[in-house]
């Protein structure tokens, strides 16, 4: 797959096959239970989504131990703020680094696993990984939102069918990976978000995505609101090394 200095590639997935895909889908996205309400609080500082707020030397909220985590040539940092270690509600916010102090870009209300967070992912416990992650490639049922970025920027986009949700799913969740971006939790870095290999093995869990949102919980995806998706996919470039700081807020402030 292609990286910073090299244009985003569409890259075609039928060949993995549909056990790949429904082993990837069932990890991340799917019915997953009572999930809580839509109503994230605000991000650190004060202001609601979509404000802007002043600049920081460190990324708001985020404590030390987490915040020695974010490469230092990283320049793009999604946060997601969550509500609660068992709550299912959060807020993400993009920040990126101008000279040396952290700008809030956007905010958007996002849903995090049903169960809420956790320390020690594993496979099915439907709480979302804390912690510091990079995002190389993103992929999805629909066109990259930007198909034809400037050289160098976009994260490679790899578009496919095989990345629907099963229609046996209820129907509020058909649409949930018509956009997703990989984070980089027990994946292999360079491959389609789909790719079903497991570095660290398959009780660690994989296939956690940004994705798009159907309104509650997930598995332990970060689900956003289409618009959100369709920004991200824009704006995120190899060559700034984007990262996912995300967690509750007591475990992100530790």
């Amino acid at each position: 797959m292609a990286s910073g200095g090299v244009r985003r590639t569409a890259v075609a997935m039928a060949a993995l096959g549909s056990l790949v895909t429904v082993a990837a889908l069932s990890a991340c996205g799917g019915p997953s239970g009572q999930g809580a309400g839509t109503g994230a609080s605000a991000p650190p500082g004060g202001a609601g989504p979509g404000t802007a707020s002043p600049d920081t030397a460190t990324v708001p909220g985020v404590g030390d131990r987490l915040q020695r985590r974010i490469p230092a040539d990283s320049r793009q940092v999604v946060a997601v703020y969550g509500d609660g270690r068992d709550s299912a509600d959060s807020t993400a916010v993009l920040y990126t680094k101008q000279g040396t102090t952290w700008h809030r870009a956007r905010s958007w209300k996002a849903h995090n696993g049903t169960k809420g967070w956790t320390t020690d992912h594993h496979e099915d416990d439907k709480r979302s990984p804390v912690g510091v992650f990079t995002l190389s490639d993103a992929g999805g049922v629909l066109p990259d939102p930007d198909p034809d970025p400037a050289p160098g920027t976009g994260l490679p986009y790899s578009r496919s069918a095989s990345f629907a949700a099963p229609h046996w799913w209820a129907k509020p969740y058909w649409h949930d990976f018509d956009y997703v971006i990989a984070i980089d939790y027990n994946r292999v870095k360079g491959t389609p978000p789909n790719d079903p290999t497991r570095p660290e093995g398959s009780s660690k869990g994989g296939s956690i995505w940004l994705h798009l949102d159907h309104g509650s919980g997930t598995s332990a995806c970060v689900s956003l609101p289409k618009p959100a998706m369709e920004y991200l996919l824009r704006t995120l470039d190899p060559d700034l090394h984007p990262v996912v700081v995300m967690g509750d807020r007591a475990h992100l402030e530790a």
